[in-house]
Order: structure tokens, then C-alpha cells, then sequence
């Protein structure tokens, strides 16, 4: 029975739905939930999930795959192009770095040039997974630390091509011959055997071909699902392009996460890229899950029972080295200080694309099994440690360490002088503190980015740097003697959780919020918040009365309409809020409220407002009024 595929189905989701629950009700990541969850169905505690551990591993890979060509839908050509700097800048400089370390490291402690020098390789990559899971989960990727550790874990996915075009030349044997000794372990590339100038040229022209692909046959192809209106086939489409990409990639030896990644940015600017997202992120979310799991279940609990003390001074030894490097590379391109805490602990675990290149090494007998089985044990551990130490980093060193500079800002003195507190000075909430200084309206205003908090103060904005979910930070900023707090912060769960903090501990300060959608604005009535501002609702309103007044509307009348418009969709939107958004219900009175709306704004505009008032007639309307009384 514990063979079977369906009984496996079952324990993973059971794992899944036991321990990232109780991960999350203690503040934890889900994907250390994922990662414990694994390692207790694993094959050493429980047993439930047997050898078979290893290809559920690389299956789960694809979860990381899809991840890439999500983020590659997220960055347009031009933004990529941008970022360039940055990428081969940190990136380049935390390969070089770190694998010379590390080498001279493993030489020292007694292993043979060729072993120290994969090992290294292996030890250069961070996990892409687990730090991009993690960066989305708390709304930081576009912080200077999300930009920073997506520019180096993209350069480490590109700099995995060469490393395994690097392998087989310090293998004494043809990689065929291991095929007896590691059955069906081998993978054959299509370039195989080719000279490196050759292989190289094969690599550019992929490339090229992935970018043609994506604008002349994924395009029209899309286009051509899309009109069966059949949202399945667009799943399957979505599917089927990252599988085709993944598969051409392998062909030529690259990583098919690269391969993905490229896709999703030659498809950032087409018509399709929400509908890709959309069908893609339930399949995505998934196999990270099953991803974290395995990669709980392959720890070897018995190569570390046998040797405890090489296996830790390994673990330590290794997030120590890289955490120090990516340190050193943070302070380099002047990074604040909690940016560069975040950077150097957030990147100093050991990456999923480590287990393909040492389990490559082994199939070329570069690694024997004692070395392999070590190395694989100390990546398993580093990357279940990695959500730990960002924990640890978050709540203890942070506080201490991070918010130094900012403390040394007369924090007191503002904080006792001002009634509101903003929090969130991004392009929302500057443009609503702008607005209040012009009117002598002064706030104490926080962000959570010290690199735009100190670009910001250069330009003449006392803005202070801080996590405002943090009571401490909250008292310091004087929510005790504050009368408003205004949230514009763009990160929903992270609204939520500042929302219930200045609920529960501060009920004397009135709450005026940030809404991302419409659903999150449900949300947040059914808290109790009365104030609740959706960020596109008033911007989409004017639009559309531009669009009137340009064809001929009245100005005052258009105005008098877009005012009721918001006033109708506002009481529609508390009369929605605590229906299931699911249910044939929720559907129904929506129907019936949109079509009271309509009818309501009819009967405005059949009464009409001021007539004899053409103060905010548009232009078109004021030339035909005169051109008529001088025909008069």
C-alpha cells in the first residue's frame, strides 16, 4: 500500500495541511512548515515516503521552473536590461568570490582539487525557491534587498550553464561508461561531446531562438487558444509553454529555469501575461510546496548520525562563508544596513541547483557516493536552516542592529509633535503626505526601506526607516498621543497584520486604509475598518469622466455623476463585504446592486444639475453655445 502513487498523494497534502499551518500560527515561513513536514514523512523518521524521495525531488523542481517564468512575466524587456549592472555586478562578484574561498577552503581540509572544485561550484548557488518565496510572502521585492537577491540568485541560474558545461572536463572518464555503475542516472544533452566553442554557440542561438519563439509562435498561438474561449486550453497552453521551454533547454544543456525565465520575459509585454499568471500561479504554488518537502525528505538523518561533527562544522561553515561574502558585496554597493543583514542571511544557504550539478559529478565519477551523500545532507540542512536564521535575523538581530541609523534620528521630538502617522511613502502614500504638507499638515512617516528612506529625506521628506507592524517602533513614533494612522502600505497581508496590532493595542486612533483591491477592501470592513481607500477606484472614476467631458459632457454634470458613481459603489461595496465571494449569492446581489447603480446615476442625469451654469462646460460645448448666438 505505501507504494502506491495515490498514498503518497496523501500523505504529502497531509503533511502540507498539518505543519504550515502550525508553522504559520507561530509567525514561522511556510517554507520551513514545508520543509519540517517533509522531513517527518521522509524516510528516516516516519517512513511514509521512501526512496522514491529522490525523483519526487526532481519532479518537484518544475515548482521552481514555473516560478522563474512567473517572475520573468513580472520584468519587461527594458527593466531587465536596467538591471544588467546589478546583476553581473553582485552576482559576478559573489561567484568569484565565493567559490575562491570555498575552494581553498575544501583544499584545506583534505580534499582532492577536483572534488573542491564542484563542491565550490555547488556552494556558490543559493536557493532561488526558498528566497524568492520568502521575499513574496513578506512584500519585499521591491526593497533594495528584493532587488539585490533577485539580481545575484538570476546570475547564479545563468552561470549554472557553464558549470555544467565545466564538469565533464575534469572527469578522467567518458561519461557513458558511468552509465553501468549509476544506472539510468546519466542525462544525455544534445550538445554533447561537441567542442566548447561549438557548445557555446549552440547556447547563444537557443536564446535567440527562445526570444524569436516567444513573439512569433507562443504569441499567435495564444491567440489562437484564446478564441475557443475555453480557459482549460489556456491552463494547457500555459503548461505546455513552459514545458516545450524547460525540454529545449535540457536538449543544450541549459537550465530550464533559465530557459523559463527567458520565456516569461520576451512575454511581459504581450496581452497575455495576467492570463498566464493566473492560470499558472495554483500550479506553481503547489509543486513549491512538494518541492520543500522533498528536499526535507532527502535529508540522510544516517550520514549525519555518522559523522554529526563534520556534517555541522560543514553547514556552519559553508552559510558562515557566504553569508560574510554576500555581506561584503552588500557594503561594497552601499547598501544600508538592514538590507545588507537581509542580503547576506537571506542568501547563505546552499540552492536547489546544487543537487544537479554534485549528483552530475557523481554520474561522472568525479564524487564518490560518501562525498556525494555528504554534500547532499549539508544542502538539505542549509537550506531547512535558511527560513530559521531569517527568522532569528528578523526578530532578534534587526531590532538591535538594523535600525541603528535610523535611531539616531530625533525620532521623539517628531514623534511627540504630530497627530497622524504614515506608513508606507511609496508612490501612494507621498503623493497623500505631498498633499497634506502643501495644506500645513504634517505626519510622522515610515517606511520599510532604508534605501528609499534615505533617498526620500534627501529630498527634503522627514521620513523615518522601520517595520511599523513592530509595537516598539509604533510607540517611538508616537501612536499613543496619534489621532489617525494612515496605512498605504502596498502589501495586503502585511495591512492586515498592522491593522489588528493598532486595533487591539491603540482603539483610541482612527484607521484610514489602503485597499489593493476590492477583495482586500472586503476584507477590511469585515474587520471593523470604516475608512477603507481602493487605490484605483478614484483615478478609474476621473478617467472615465475625461472621457465624457471630451465627447461632450457637461463638466459639472460629469463631475456630479463621478462623485455619485463612487458614493453608490462605496455603499455597494459594505453591503457586499461579509457575502462568501465564491457563492451564487454573492453573484446574484452583485448583479442587482450593479444594476440599481446604473439606474440610479440614469435618473441623476435625466434631472440634471444647474443648468444655467456653464462655468464647467467643456470646451466642445462653449464653441457650439457661442458659435449658436452668433448665428442669433
Amino acid at each position: 500500500m505505501s507504494g502506491s502513487i495515490l498514498f503518497e498523494a496523501i500523505i504529502f497534502l497531509a503533511g502540507a495541511i498539518i505543519f504550515v499551518p502550525i508553522a504559520k500560527r507561530f509567525g514561522l515561513s511556510s517554507v520551513l512548515g514545508y520543509l519540517i513536514a517533509g522531513m517527518f514523512i521522509g524516510p528516516y523518521v516516519f517512513g511514509f515516503v521512501g526512496e522514491e524521495g529522490e525523483d519526487i525531488l526532481h519532479f518537484a523542481e518544475f515548482g521552481v521552473v514555473i516560478m522563474l517564468f512567473l517572475i520573468g512575466l513580472e520584468i519587461e524587456p527594458k527593466s531587465f536590461w536596467h538591471m544588467r549592472k546589478s546583476i553581473v555586478g553582485m552576482g559576478g562578484s559573489q561567484l568569484v568570490f565565493t567559490l575562491a574561498l570555498s575552494h581553498i577552503a575544501f583544499l584545506f581540509l583534505g580534499f582532492d582539487w577536483k572534488v573542491s572544485l564542484v563542491v565550490s561550484m555547488a556552494v556558490v548557488l543559493s536557493s532561488t525557491a526558498i528566497v524568492l518565496q520568502t521575499i513574496k510572502e513578506k512584500g519585499l521585492m521591491n526593497t533594495s534587498y528584493g532587488t539585490a537577491s533577485f539580481s545575484i540568485l538570476l546570475f547564479q541560474d545563468i552561470i549554472v550553464i557553464p558549470m555544467l558545461a565545466v564538469i565533464p572536463l575534469l572527469s578522467n572518464s567518458n561519461p557513458a561508461a558511468s552509465t553501468d555503475t549509476h544506472e539510468g542516472e546519466v542525462q544525455t544533452y544534445l550538445l554533447e561531446g561537441l567542442p566548447i566553442g561549438v557548445q557555446t554557440l549552440a547556447v547563444i542561438l537557443s536564446v535567440a531562438i527562445v526570444i524569436l519563439a516567444g513573439r512569433y509562435l507562443i504569441v499567435p498561438m495564444l491567440k489562437l487558444v484564446a478564441t475557443t474561449k475555453l480557459r482549460e486550453l489556456l491552463s494547457a497552453s500555459a503548461l505546455l509553454i513552459i514545458l516545450g521551454l524547460s525540454f529545449a533547454m535540457e536538449l543544450v544543456g541549459l537550465s530550464p529555469a533559465l530557459g523559463a525565465f527567458l520565456g516569461g520575459v520576451v512575454l511581459a509585454t504581450s496581452e497575455f501575461k495576467h492570463e498566464l499568471e493566473s492560470n499558472l500561479e495554483p500550479f506553481k504554488g503547489l509543486l513549491l510546496g512538494l518541492f520543500f518537502m522533498a528536499v526535507g525528505a532527502s535529508i540522510n538523518f544516517i550520514v549525519i548520525r555518522e559523522n554529526p561533527i563534520m556534517i555541522g562544522g560543514l553547514v556552519a561553515g559553508v552559510i558562515l562563508l557566504k553569508a560574510l561574502v554576500i555581506y561584503l558585496i552588500a557594503l561594497l554597493f552601499k547598501l544600508k544596513m538592514d538590507q545588507r543583514l537581509l542580503l547576506s542571511i537571506g542568501l547563505a544557504q546552499i540552492g536547489e541547483f546544487a543537487f544537479v550539478l554534485l549528483s552530475f559529478a557523481f554520474q561522472l565519477n568525479i564524487l564518490t557516493r560518501e562525498y556525494l551523500d555528504m554534500m547532499l545532507v549539508v544542502t538539505a540542512l542549509s537550506m531547512t536552516l535558511a527560513p530559521i536564521l531569517g527568522i532569528i535575523n528578523e526578530r532578534v538581530i534587526l531590532p538591535k542592529v538594523g535600525t541603528k541609523e535610523s535611531e539616531k534620528r530625533p525620532i521623539d521630538h517628531i514623534a511627540k509633535s504630530h497627530k497622524i502617522i504614515l506608513v508606507g511613502f511609496g508612490h501612494f502614500g507621498s503623493t497623500i503626505g505631498r498633499f497634506l504638507r502643501s495644506h500645513g499638515v504634517e505626519a510622522t512617516i515610515l517606511d520599510h526601506d532604508s534605501n528609499r528612506v534615505d533617498l526620500l529625506r534627501k529630498m527634503g521628506f522627514e521620513v523615518y526607516y522601520g517595520d511599523a507592524t513592530r509595537i516598539d517602533l509604533l510607540e517611538s513614533a508616537g501612536i499613543n498621543e496619534a489621532d489617525l494612522l494612515i496605512s498605504a502600505v502596498d502589501n495586503p497581508d502585511t495591512t492586515m497584520n498592522l491593522v489588528e496590532i493598532v486595533k487591539e493595542k491603540y482603539p483610541h486612533v482612527k484607521l484610514m486604509v489602503r485597499a489593493k483591491s476590492r477583495y482586500d477592501a472586503y476584507e477590511l470592513l469585515n474587520s471593523g475598518i470604516e475608512h477603507v481607500y481602493r487605490e484605483s477606484l478614484d483615478t478609474s472614476v476621473k478617467l472615465a469622466a475625461d472621457v465624457l467631458t471630451q465627447m461632450g459632457f457637461r463638466k459639472y454634470s460629469v463631475y456630479r455623476q463621478a462623485q455619485n458613481f463612487i458614493k453608490y459603489d462605496e455603499d455597494s461595496l459594505k453591503r457586499l463585504a461579509d457575502k462568501p465571494k465564491d457563492s451564487r449569492e454573492y453573484i446574484f446581489q452583485a448583479k442587482e446592486e450593479i444594476a440599481e447603480q446604473e439606474k440610479l446615476l440614469e435618473e441623476d442625469l435625466k434631472r440634471g444639475f444647474i443648468e444655467a451654469d456653464h462655468h464647467w462646460d467643456s470646451e466642445q460645448m462653449r464653441l457650439q453655445k457661442n458659435n449658436s448666438e452668433k448665428k442669433a
